[in-house]
């Protein structure tokens, strides 16, 4: 469903359970820069059928995620503070391609793989914390985030051959691994 080519390795809660403090810090900026990819995309491509709309539901959602985690850190007493990212993002964006608008399909295909692997990992942290709210929180996101991916892929269907975009998505998931391995040691939400 998530079309990624690789599933979290069974040791990624592990690796970050005792990092739960930065991961929420890493979480509630990935919200805040979620509904800048979007919003972006609204700038960059208004004209075309029914993507501001469809998009401007994304940038309202994940504004509330962003405004819930600053609660969620309010609680624990929490500061959100600057953490340098994990190259994950960075990495995956370099592979979108520069002309239009092959451009335009690699966009909403990396939003997309983003929100698939953020939707893996929210499950695997539903299932992982010793917090019930958290727990309860990461479900509800699992849900959204699968409904983001499905947006953004079903947005690039809109505008593209299916064809096309499932060889691309194949394409772009094999770079979502690579970049995803860039933060092998680093505790974050996309961190491998």
């Amino acid at each position: 469903m998530l079309h990624l080519a690789e599933s979290t390795r069974p040791d990624w809660f592990d690796s970050v359970e005792e990092h739960l403090d930065l991961i929420l810090i890493d979480h509630t900026h990935l919200e805040k820069r979620a509904a800048s990819t979007a919003l972006g995309m609204i700038f960059r491509y208004t004209g075309r059928r029914g993507l501001p709309r469809r998009l401007a539901s994304i940038v309202r959602e994940e504004m509330e995620h962003f405004t819930r985690m600053l609660d969620i850190l309010d609680d624990r007493d929490i500061e959100l503070r600057r953490l340098d990212p994990a190259p994950y993002a960075a990495a995956l964006v370099d592979h979108i391609r520069p002309q239009e608008p092959e451009r335009f399909l690699d966009k909403l295909l990396v939003a997309g793989l983003i929100e698939a692997r953020s939707c893996e990992r929210f499950s695997i942290l539903a299932e992982g914390v010793d917090d019930d709210e958290l727990a309860t929180f990461y479900r509800e996101l699992f849900k959204a985030e699968a409904d983001h991916y499905t947006l953004y892929t079903g947005i690039a269907r809109d505008h593209f051959p299916n064809s096309e975009v499932t060889r691309r998505l194949d394409e772009l998931a094999i770079h979502e691994v690579e970049a995803l391995k860039l933060g092998r040691d680093l505790p974050r939400l996309h961190s491998y």
